[in-house]
């Protein structure tokens, strides 16, 4: 678990990069089909990452399986316009980073957190650019 400063999580992508490359969700891209609980569901509203005014990524916070996930999407005009980037994603409690998984895909999936009980939020970031929060789900 890593704990989030009182500047929120501008540093997200950097500090995914100290997670080993094992853990990172690097398969292919299957747009919200969640590899690790095909019967999970999405909570509350989609969230977007923005850059320089355009829509980046999205971000989603999903339930199934006895665990929350976490689910980042670079969208393809982000990625066309841009070189190498690193997408990370995390579930967060309070100000806990929980699962947090990065990839250099163009998506990437927590692997699921044991957050039922307590309220969450997904946390989705490009590299050191930008971030975004889901709404809380209790």
């Amino acid at each position: 678990m890593k704990s989030l400063s009182r500047r929120g999580v501008r540093i997200l992508a950097a500090a995914g990069l100290a997670v080993p490359a094992t853990l990172a969700f690097a398969g292919p891209a299957h747009a919200e089909t969640n590899p690790r609980c095909a019967g999970s569901v999405q909570i509350g509203a989609t969230a977007y990452v923005t850059v320089g005014g355009q829509t980046a990524a999205s971000v989603k916070q999903y339930k199934g399986c006895g665990k929350n996930y976490a689910y980042t999407y670079v969208w393809q005009q982000y990625r066309a316009s841009h070189g190498a980037y690193q997408v990370c994603t995390s579930i967060v409690t309070g100000s806990t980073l929980r699962d947090l998984q990065c990839s250099s895909g163009p998506e990437v999936w927590s692997l699921g957190a044991n957050t039922l009980s307590v309220c969450t939020r997904a946390l989705g970031g490009i590299s050191d650019v930008a971030q975004k929060e889901t709404e809380v789900r209790c």
